[in-house]
């Protein structure tokens, strides 16, 4: 009986309390309009199959909301899909390379044909575009913050809510 007592709270531990964390953390609307403005700033990242794992690495050392962080990520994918190409472009501009055709469909498929040719071919294109966005988030990270901020401040106290951090 003892062991099924520390099987339990070893799940509780490991796995439930972990998780409760996450979704009850960052809860205060200074926090929520945080991981709006990450969730957004983060899901425009210039390259594809990585937001999440950039939202992620920005938002669990910020102890930021995960699900507002993971559905405003999500809520940016038409825009992260309408700004890959103005990246690189961007990019190709910034550093004076020359112009690439691309597309996405292009891109895509040439990535599952051969990844590793695909990184010789296009991977300094990609480091342009992350550099054109780092240098592009602190103003659409701001923009979105403080557009977000008192909408989501004026929201909580129309509803009575108690912020559970600062």
């Amino acid at each position: 009986m003892s062991e099924n007592v520390q099987r339990e709270s070893l799940w509780r531990r490991w796995v439930v309390n972990p998780v409760i964390t996450q979704l009850t953390q960052g809860t205060s609307p200074s926090k929520i309009a945080q991981a709006m403005a990450f969730g957004v700033t983060t899901g425009v990242f210039p390259l594809l199959g990585m937001t999440t794992i950039v939202s992620l690495a920005v938002g669990i050392p910020l102890k930021l909301n995960q699900p507002v962080l993971q559905v405003f990520r999500e809520l940016s994918y038409p825009v992260h899909l309408g700004t890959i190409l103005l990246f690189m472009r961007a990019g190709e501009d910034l550093f004076g390379a020359e112009h690439v055709t691309l597309s996405i469909p292009m891109l895509t498929e040439r990535f599952f044909a051969d990844p590793g040719r695909f990184m010789q071919d296009f991977g300094m294109i990609g480091l342009y575009a992350v550099v054109v966005w780092l240098l592009i988030a602190p103003l659409l990270l701001g923009t979105v913050y403080f557009i977000s901020r008192p909408l989501v401040e004026k929201l909580a106290n129309r509803l009575n809510l108690i912020p559970h951090d600062a």
